[in-house]
């Protein structure tokens, strides 16, 4: 059998993993691994023009489709640009394998031109970390990263000198296979007996939703059926549990709205199902019962009087027959009384001649493109006040998704994010809600989507200001700074770069624009002049935050819109029954 190279050797397993493309900037180092995906057959280059967006572009591909996302960058700063996608990766659970190449094997360790240390700065962003510096090592170290990323939602780095991947392979590739379906956990009875016991000796119960509870819509809602259980959600949690939902009081946290917060902390037991909330702050600290798949996530935000280790479906599917149907539903029809009258105190700033104010409420931006856009849309959405605007308009009806930097928390991670899953889904119809903040950081990124020919929509929320870092300003008392910039015509440079470029200014003019930019048949941007000082406030703050925006803000919009959210709070107060 003739030799074949590292090169050819690594892009043939990527291949047998189901790898149709490697996120990247050509170069260098990589020159060999480009040579061998430009000559196999079933893999392409994708070129991007900042390898920080491949990475998003792979992190976001691979959470749309659940199978491994690649990504590369070359030695020393191509692989360091990596950095900020792969951390966005690792927390969002997305299997993602990252190559970072490497200056030659001889001269590692003498300062050699562009040397770093990718096998210690990796290993912060990622579950597996390993350079191959030898051809024995393949393929089985490779894949072994892979493994690890499919079964273990993580990133997995590998490091590869690039003379390394010029050598001749002695070991063959093999035909492995790959496990992409982790096993279910399921609950011992034990735990099983204790929650059941627990949820039936309680009066008052609230469930709190995470993404855990994918797959298990059904579950939840017959559970809370039998408790007569509010239910609030995270901000990831949104897109999988608050369609058909009669129970729904929000969500909690930063961006939250509704009865969500007081729900929580007036129960007898807060139930937080397939959830590792972040924010401790809003969680009361006591009388809580968590179930997650993953231990470790067991307590680290609040003390529990109930863990249990299982996978949400799995265990309330073991639960509910042991369960006894509450009567009292007086709990619940409080919450969402409580719920529609928290909407309908601050629907005003959302209502009222909303198709009339200049600069544009993004309020109104929001609540249009969640009317027009398709019911399977995927929504790739920016880091700051965007993030609110999805949380409070979009609608979610289990087929559209939502994909942001919700835990890391990154900007500019929304174009990327809808490169990676437009090629993953190309006849999908794929938004990125995008802060004029995060587009101007990576703005490149418009050359990508020009040169792929991506038919993503970019709908800009164009403030000129970081929205979200006054807020934080505003909150400790602080006048903002260094917050607002000068306004930039993003449809002019969008235009420049080959796109179909609108830009509004007329709140008129809105449904229009965007309803032109969604038929387009290619990639299309849509800037939005919007209003810099649409704020918005949790729904529970300190006595000291009131003190700051009292302090700071003399004419702040702090109530938000919530767009559809009211509309979905009155339809469930139809179901309270009347006496």
């Amino acid at each position: 059998m003739p030799k074949i190279t590292i090169a050819e050797q690594f892009v043939q397993v990527l291949v047998q993993a189901g790898v149709s493309r490697i996120y990247g900037v050509v170069g260098d180092s990589l020159n060999p691994i480009v040579d061998a995906i430009r000559r196999t057959e079933g893999i392409d280059w994708v070129h991007v023009r900042n390898e920080e967006a491949g990475a998003f572009a792979a992190a976001a591909e691979a959470q749309l489709t659940g199978r491994l996302a690649v990504c590369a960058g070359s030695c020393g700063p191509g692989n360091t640009h990596l950095v900020q996608g792969l951390y966005d990766a690792n927390r969002s659970g997305a299997p993602v394998l990252a190559l970072a190449s490497h200056i030659p094997a001889a001269q590692v360790g003498t300062s050699f031109f562009q040397e770093t240390h990718p096998e210690r700065l990796f290993v912060d962003c990622s579950g597996f970390c390993e350079q191959i510096t030898q051809p024995g090592q393949m393929p089985r170290v490779l894949r072994i990263a892979i493994q690890h990323a499919l079964t273990r939602g993580e990133v997995s780095v590998l490091v590869l000198p690039g003379d390394v991947a010029h050598l001749e392979t002695e070991l063959p590739t093999g035909a492995g296979s790959f496990v992409t379906d982790s096993p279910t956990l399921v609950p011992s009875p034990s735990s099983v007996d204790r929650l059941a016991a627990a949820l039936n000796n309680a009066e008052k119960v609230t469930l709190f939703c995470g993404a855990g509870v994918k797959n298990a819509h059904k579950e939840v809602m017959e559970l809370a059926g039998k408790l007569h259980s509010p239910i609030g959600h995270s901000l990831r949690g949104k897109e999988w549990i608050q369609f058909d939902n009669p129970y729904d009081v929000g969500m909690s946290g930063l961006l939250g709205y509704g009865a969500c917060y007081r729900a929580m902390h007036e129960a007898d037991v807060l139930l937080l199902v397939g959830t590792d909330f972040p924010y401790d702050g809003f969680l009361p600290q006591a009388h809580t019962i968590q179930i997650d798949h993953d231990a470790t996530h067991l307590g680290r935000r609040t003390p529990l009087d109930l863990a249990v280790h299982g996978d949400v479906g799995e265990t309330l599917r073991a639960v509910l027959p042991k369960l006894e149907q509450k009567r009292d539903r007086t709990f619940l029809d409080e919450m969402l009384r409580d719920h529609a009258r928290t909407l309908e105190n601050v629907v005003d700033a959302y209502t009222r001649n909303v198709e009339k104010q200049v600069p544009i409420h993004p309020e109104y931006v929001a609540d249009v493109l969640d009317d027009l856009a398709a019911d399977d849309a995927v929504f790739t959405v920016d880091t700051g006040m965007s993030n609110v605007w999805a949380a409070r308009y979009l609608t979610p009806n289990g087929r559209r998704r939502v994909i942001g930097s919700f835990l890391h928390g990154s900007m500019a991670n929304a174009l990327p994010h809808a490169i990676g899953a437009q090629l993953a889904e190309p006849g999908r119809q794929v938004i990125s809600m995008s802060g004029d903040g995060g587009l101007g950081m990576l703005m490149g990124e418009l050359l990508t989507v020009k040169l792929h020919r991506l038919p993503v929509k970019i709908v800009v929320f164009n403030n000129s200001s970081l929205g979200m870092v006054k807020l934080e300003m505003l909150v400790d008392g602080l006048p903002d700074y260094e917050t607002d910039h000068d306004s930039v015509d993003y449809a002019a440079i969008a235009r420049g770069a080959g796109l179909h470029a609108i830009r509004v200014t007329d709140p008129a003019k809105v449904r229009d624009a965007l309803s032109e930019a969604l038929a387009y048949p290619g990639p299309a941007l849509v800037d939005l002049v919007t209003d810099p000082n649409a704020l918005s406030i949790p729904p529970h703050i300190t006595g000291g935050q009131v003190k700051g925006f009292m302090l700071a803000a003399s004419k702040v919009v702090l109530s938000g819109g919530v767009g559809k959210m009211i509309d979905l709070a009155r339809s469930n107060l139809r179901n309270i029954p009347r006496p």
